[in-house]
């Protein structure tokens, strides 16, 4: 149980580094989007187009990139939606079983029927160097492959929760709870 218990400590430790990283994206994509409002209204002022379709498909782009991989991150950290109801007043245990329950049966079987279906989709736009339809666009293909990589981090992700609360269920961890760092 110790080795799989170090392999959730592997996975923690790469969804953190990303997740981490990607917190950075929220600043650009700001910083972006105000860029491309001040020069949209000043293009107005002056009568003359100033903004770019690649400029605002990058804010686009940067938008689901955030989505995407914070989703692992999320998952980590307890932070991801849940209908709170019940769940809050289980004891650590009760939450253990909710957790390995909910992961083997919905979440990982989820995550990984996205993995599956998303493929084909992303090959084909690779294939084709699919680009956006817009004069001036980015490639869509990048986007695209965002799509099964960020499924495959949650689905590593959910791996770890699984394995934490069956290591909880075990005696061999401590109770999940909400990480604050």
């Amino acid at each position: 149980m110790r080795g799989l218990l170090r392999v959730a400590d592997a996975i923690d430790w790469i969804n953190d580094r990303i997740g981490r990283i990607t917190i950075w994206l929220v600043l650009v994509m700001i910083l972006l989007g105000f860029v491309n409002a001040a020069l949209r209204y000043s293009g107005r002022w002056m009568g003359v187009n100033l903004t770019s379709n690649m400029s605002v498909e990058a804010q686009w782009y940067m938008f689901s990139l955030v989505f995407l991989l914070l989703a692992a991150y999320t998952l980590q950290r307890d932070r991801h939606v849940r209908v709170d109801v019940a769940y809050a007043r289980l004891s650590p245990r009760a939450q253990a079983w909710v957790n390995l329950v909910g992961g083997l049966f919905f979440l990982l079987p989820f995550c990984a029927l996205i993995v599956y279906m998303s493929l084909p989709f992303v090959r084909a736009s690779i294939r084709v160097w699919e680009m956006s339809p817009d004069p001036g666009g980015l490639p869509r293909w990048p986007i695209k492959l965002a799509i099964p990589v960020a499924f495959a981090l949650l689905t590593l992700q959910g791996l770890s929760l699984v394995l934490r609360s069956a290591g909880t269920l075990a005696g061999h961890a401590p109770p999940l709870g909400r990480k604050e760092r």
